[in-house]
């Protein structure tokens, strides 16, 4: 019996381990750009995001007047550039009457970051 519940015991723990590395945080898949740093795929972002991204694509028209001004990173959770290298975009928000938290935020090198807790973490965006 107490052979049963080690064996049991070692198969939650490398389950356990093995659900760690799955949880969007880099395990050797970040983008160069972005190293360490969680991702989420463009498919599985909020359609919101998604229609963010097309506008951003096609070089607008954005909805807001701060969509394209320059992101300065103050908060340092992107990798260190030069003032001017990141510009932000709005995301849409359902129920929010101002810009919301969300945003996507891209380098001028084809970077792209999504967060939607108002800079506190982002996400690389594999697209």
């Amino acid at each position: 019996m107490r052979y049963l519940l080690r064996v049991l015991l070692a198969c939650l723990v490398l389950f356990a381990g093995g659900c760690a590395g799955t949880s969007g945080q880099s395990s050797g898949d970040s983008p160069s750009w972005a190293p360490g740093m969680a991702t989420v795929r463009a498919a599985e972002l909020p359609a919101e995001a998604r229609r963010t991204l097309e506008l951003i694509d096609a070089g607008g028209p954005f909805p807001y007047e701060k969509d394209g001004s320059v992101f300065g990173n103050f908060e340092g959770e992107l990798p260190k550039q030069p003032r001017g290298h990141y510009h932000e975009y709005t995301v849409r928000t359902p129920g929010e009457d101002d810009r919301g938290a969300r945003r996507i935020v891209t380098g001028s090198a084809g970077e792209t970051y999504y967060t939607d807790d108002h800079y506190e973490s982002f996400k690389a965006v594999l697209r």
